[in-house]
């Protein structure tokens, strides 16, 4: 008799299990959108960047679950330094932007905030957002390149998007300050055949760069220096290059990440 009644409890109970397990999950998907751009303050013209983890990070924050609420899952903008996300609940929310850019979010190293330039905002239906940002560098493919035997040759061109002076004393106020992390380390030279062209859409065959020790670059800031593709790029073929550079200063602060600034995309057709 007992083994009857503690069968029939089991049954029950798996029963009970088994219904929740068909539920229908009554919650709706989250359908707002955010979308938006990242803008040098000093120019109006777009941070160009990369798509991926190496390019500008957004993060948002969910304001209404507490001071405890984890982030929600971070996205990168595109290569023209657009952004969007159409899969967001609605709800209150901070938004955070960290890329090759001065932070907007300082503190230093006892946790006090030094500055705060993130935005709080409502998401409903389509929220648009502006940020204007300070960039390191300033890179431009100077010219049209040229081709010689499937090797492309390009003069670039890399100049400080925000002064030393201005850069030390944002930075050093957080901490842990060194005078190497204005030291331009290196220029990337990105081909493809995709127009998307960068680090993350780069075909190492023909992609190259330009490594520099120290400040060594210094005295280059401003001036155009000259890069090649490496290999033979097929002829009859379209590729698109951009050139990028980097100082030695991660953000966020301690993520190890050094984003690039990049230059516009260029099409180049191998004859």
């Amino acid at each position: 008799m007992k083994k009857i009644s503690i069968l029939s409890l089991f049954g029950a109970l798996l029963l009970t299990t088994s219904c929740s397990m068909f539920e229908v999950d009554n919650y709706e998907e989250p359908q707002e959108t955010i979308k938006g751009e990242v803008i040098d303050v000093a120019t109006g013209n777009p941070v160009l960047t990369d798509q991926g983890s190496e390019g500008i990070r957004v993060r948002l924050t969910e304001l209404s679950w507490g001071d405890n609420v984890q982030h929600n899952p971070d996205f990168y903008c595109m290569p023209d330094g657009t952004f969007q996300n159409t899969k967001i609940f609605k709800g209150e929310y901070n938004v955070r932007i960290d890329g090759p850019f001065i932070p907007l979010y300082r503190e230093n190293t006892e946790g006090v905030v030094l500055a705060d330039e993130t935005v709080n905002t409502t998401i409903s239906g389509t929220k648009r957002l502006t940020f204007e940002v300070e960039p390191f560098l300033n890179v431009e493919i100077v010219g049209d390149p040229q081709v010689s035997n499937g090797v492309i040759t390009a003069r670039v061109r890399v100049s400080r998007g925000v002064s030393e002076q201005i850069f030390r004393d944002k930075i050093e106020p957080m901490g842990n300050w060194k005078d190497e992390y204005l030291n331009v380390t290196d220029i990337q030279f990105f081909v493809s055949y995709s127009s998307t062209v960068g680090y993350r859409a780069r075909d190492d065959r023909w992609s190259s760069k330009i490594e520099y020790a120290g400040s060594s670059f210094n005295d280059l800031l401003g001036q155009e220096v000259t890069i090649r593709s490496n290999g033979s790029i097929p002829s009859g073929r379209k590729v698109f290059v951009r050139a990028a550079a980097r100082i030695n200063y991660d953000t966020p602060v301690g993520s190890g990440t050094r984003r690039w600034n990049y230059s516009a995309p260029m099409e180049v057709m191998i004859p």
